[in-house]
């Protein structure tokens, strides 16, 4: 039975690749789970439009992340941290704080995009880098003061 993949399936190909797969196999797993339809001239035609619609919305998705990034590059946030003798720092500035203090300044961003490469663990001005999208990450720079 030839099908059309949906999604990207390792092993039988990428997405709008026709695959001349088992019945069974067509039938019993990839349909169900909407990894691909039967391929037809519908469903072609159908899958061209929803690609045009995937690109559509990745580059808005790109858009809105250059721009997000362009504003990111202006922030400055500035975290509070208890010290102790020659200001040493109890623990390490961590991605989640970074979070909350751009929660503060109005950019709610998850934890997980935020990548800490080497630990912050003393006072001073850091630059930290945030991944908006795969293509665009932004710098921030983080002060870490006395509390």
């Amino acid at each position: 039975m030839k099908v059309i993949l949906r999604k990207n399936f390792e092993q039988l190909g990428k997405i709008g690749d026709i695959v001349d797969v088992k019945d069974g196999f067509a039938n019993n797993f990839l349909i169900p789970r909407a990894i691909a339809f039967i391929a037809t001239e519908g469903n072609t035609r159908a899958l061209e439009e929803e690609k045009k619609q995937m690109a559509k919305k990745l580059t808005k998705e790109l858009n809105e992340a250059k721009n997000l990034a362009a504003e990111l590059e202006k922030v400055s946030v500035t975290i509070n941290v208890k010290v102790g003798e020659e200001d040493k720092l109890f623990g390490t500035v961590t991605s989640q704080m970074v979070s909350d203090a751009l929660k503060e300044k109005g950019y709610d961003l998850d934890k997980r995009k935020i990548d800490i490469t080497d630990p912050i663990k003393a006072l001073g001005i850091y630059n930290v880098n945030i991944k908006l999208h795969p293509d665009v990450s932004a710098v921030v720079k983080t002060w870490v003061v006395r509390e």
